[in-house]
């Protein structure tokens, strides 16, 4: 069997992937917050995640492992942006929900098994709580419940630090009521105008991190192999995580494996709406950048790394999956990937070194490795090619204006035939003139638009 390897950044060390259960491997990410659009960041460990799912299928079995990535409809940046446009919770985390499935399918990633909702599991969050008061690792203040950071001995562990350390160099609220800085809220209360659920402190709502808590236990168990998301939860989303569920469940690990992924920059520079260089899926997408170039361009970057988005990035990504699915036209699959893409993704999740495997196998000719190797990262699926194809309206656009240019040609129209090509070379259509005609095909930067703007201005 394949032997994975996997940076954990509990340990800090690349170890050797053991299964809890190796029929049944359990992942857990942390989801969206559905008040808004998925920026281009949140895209990324989704992405991680998936490559990562689809390697311990292809090695352990399809049936074999369970993947969990849960929504959180209970926060109040939900509930700021319902009081801002007098929508109701309710329609707005309905939207943002579809929107995060439509964004997320574009880019190719398969849903997980289970995509539990925050509301779904406030009896198991109550509950949980309970049991941390009566371990005396939580208290009751104000209307509020509370994580006695200092009753677990091995808070910071995850993220490397000491307490001391964090009240220090972090921003922490300074509540009254707290016993330390660094305690973090278990459970709030609700006014008349927030959500709220009875509780025995009250009505009120869960904090965030004791949402992810319940759902993964809920649904993995106690224990489970691997646990992940962005760099940015490390701390303290994810140190709060392991300490409220290791304290409520004494005999179980929480996550073995926890990993995490870098951070992402566009043009060298932090993503900011500042800056002016913040922008969501969507925004990609409705420009015409295809969800599969996304992908390729996020996969070139191992994950441990910064992933510097570019538009030449971007155009490059196109222009190799426009070559490579010509390459593999009318081609079946091989059996299975290339053995050289298993070992990259299995050293770590090396995504950019597997796309190496595939230049090579495209180099060679390949096409059934290529298509084989390269569908085992989420490239070249059947699905998700609608985009290199012109269509049967842009094929025969581009038809009429062959024939326009045969035309000119033959009246000696030398300034229309040259408008036509040089308007395919700016819509993104490259023309070869061969002994059996003209043939064309898309390249990067097709734009139908264009193409029917040309078509408009010389009358094809």
């Amino acid at each position: 069997m394949v032997e994975i390897r996997l940076t954990n950044t509990r340990t800090r060390k690349k170890e050797i992937f053991t299964p809890l259960d190796d029929r049944n491997i359990r992942l857990y990410l942390c989801g969206p917050t559905v008040y808004d659009r998925a920026h281009l960041g949140n895209a990324r460990p989704v992405l991680v995640f998936d490559v990562l799912v689809r390697l311990l299928r292809h090695v352990h079995g399809a049936g074999h492992v369970t993947y969990v990535r849960n929504f959180t409809d209970v926060e109040d940046k939900i509930n700021d942006r319902a009081a801002a446009t007098g929508r109701t919770i309710h329609d707005i985390t309905e939207e943002t929900i579809g929107w995060y499935h439509d964004d997320m399918d574009a880019l190719g990633a398969d849903r997980p098994d289970h995509e539990p909702r925050a509301t779904d599991y406030i009896t198991q969050m109550v509950a949980m709580i309970e049991t941390l008061i009566s371990r005396c690792h939580a208290y009751v203040a104000e209307g509020h419940v509370l994580f006695d950071v200092r009753s677990f001995p091995e808070y910071g562990r995850l993220s490397g630090r000491s307490v001391d350390d964090m009240i220090a160099g972090a921003r922490v609220e300074v509540a009254p009521f707290k016993r330390d800085p660094m305690d973090f809220v278990l459970w709030k209360p609700s006014d008349a105008d927030t959500p709220g659920w009875d509780s025995p402190w009250g009505r009120g709502r869960p904090g965030w991190h004791i949402e992810c808590s319940a759902m993964s236990a809920a649904l993995l168990g106690p224990s489970f192999d691997i646990h992940g998301g962005g760099i940015d939860l490390q701390f303290p989303h994810h140190e709060n995580e392991v300490a409220q569920s290791c304290c409520a469940h004494p005999d179980g690990d929480f996550a073995r494996v926890w990993l995490h992924n870098e951070m992402l920059q566009v043009e060298g520079k932090k993503m900011s709406k500042s800056l002016g260089n913040f922008f969501t899926v969507r925004d990609l997408l409705d420009r015409g950048v295809p969800g599969e170039v996304i992908r390729f361009v996020m996969l070139s970057t191992h994950y441990r790394k910064p992933m510097d988005w570019t538009e030449t990035k971007a155009q490059e990504a196109e222009a190799v999956l426009r070559r490579w699915r010509g390459l593999v036209a009318d081609v079946e699959p091989a059996s299975s990937p290339a053995p050289a893409v298993i070992d990259a993704l299995a050293d770590d999740l090396n995504t950019a070194g597997a796309i190496a495997v595939l230049h090579e196998l495209a180099g060679q000719g390949d096409g059934p490795a290529l298509l084989a190797s390269a569908r085992m990262l989420g490239l070249l699926l059947p699905q998700m090619g609608a985009w290199a194809e012109a269509g049967e309206d842009a094929a025969d656009l581009i038809e009429a204006l062959l024939a326009a240019r045969a035309e000119a040609r033959k009246a000696r129209d030398f300034g229309r035939a040259d408008a036509i090509r040089d308007g395919f070379k700016a819509a993104g259509v490259e023309v070869k003139d061969t002994a059996q005609g003209a043939e064309w095909s898309l390249t990067t930067g097709y734009d139908a638009a264009k193409l029917s703007e040309l078509a408009r201005s010389v009358g094809a």
